[in-house]
């Protein structure tokens, strides 16, 4: 359950690339305990604004806070051990086992991990603990996603930014690991905000979804809210395809 308090506060952050503004002056709060998606097209600015929170991007203009703090004060490798980042892109490291991955971000921070709390880890994205010991090329893209999910996670942070975190997975796995995930946002207490190009899977994720155009927020809305034809044409053009991919299914049906 979101609290009063923003985890996340943005104000009026601003980024171009050229001239072409990836985002346009965005303010957004978002709720700690809230689980929050942004959704648009390719270069809406959804990823870009993602990155501010972490550093990965710096913002032209404008001010991002977490839990209080402007993240600009802070020294960016710190800063990027207090927030879980999962991405797309996985990243392990190929020379690593699976135990070593996981425990990198704590590792550089002068904190040793131990082998009760990769159990732990391995066991809150539903791997055997036997897994410590694979290589990352042993393993299938679900079984390094999750991997992903558990290095993220083991800083304890109070934050997870997920970037189209189930893009690569097959539709089996991709549905299987986004209701984990928003299993374990649910039992840690996270306040956590993914980027998503699909809709389908923001509606049944998250409790608030944000849509991007052109680098501003044009929807800022609830799931049931959107069904209910809310957001505006933008929002709607994006619901409309697992709507009519739902009713096209049904026709299907004997």
């Amino acid at each position: 359950m979101a609290s009063n308090q923003p985890a996340i506060l943005i104000r009026e952050v601003a980024k171009r690339f050229g001239d072409i503004a990836a985002i346009d002056s965005v303010s957004l709060d978002i709720a700690g305990g809230s689980f929050v998606a942004v959704v648009g097209a390719s270069g809406s600015g959804k990823s870009t604004l993602l990155k501010t929170i972490n550093r990965l991007t710096e913002p032209d203009s404008g001010h991002v806070l977490l839990e209080g703090e402007d993240v600009r004060a802070a020294y960016a490798p710190d800063l990027r051990r207090r927030i879980g980042y999962v991405f797309q892109g996985i990243g392990l490291f190929p020379h690593m086992n699976v135990r070593d991955n996981i425990a990198i971000g704590p590792k550089l921070a002068g904190i040793r991990l131990s082998a009760s709390r990769i159990a732990e880890l391995l066991d809150g994205v539903d791997l055997d603990h036997s897994y410590a010991l694979r290589m990352p090329h042993e393993l299938s893209g679900g079984q390094r996603q999750r991997i992903g999910v558990a290095r993220a996670l083991a800083s304890n942070p109070h934050v997870l930014l997920m970037d189209e975190p189930f893009g690569a997975l097959d539709p089996i796995t991709r549905d299987a690991l986004g209701k984990h995930v928003r299993a374990l946002h649910d039992r840690l207490g996270l306040t956590t905000l993914m980027v998503t190009h699909d809709m389908a899977e923001a509606l049944l994720l998250a409790d608030r979804v944000l849509v991007m155009d052109q680098g501003s927020i044009v929807a800022d809305s609830t799931p049931k809210q959107l069904l209910a034809g809310g957001g505006g044409d933008i929002a709607q053009e994006l619901v409309a395809v697992p709507r009519d991919q739902a009713l096209a299914l049904a026709r299907l049906t004997p």
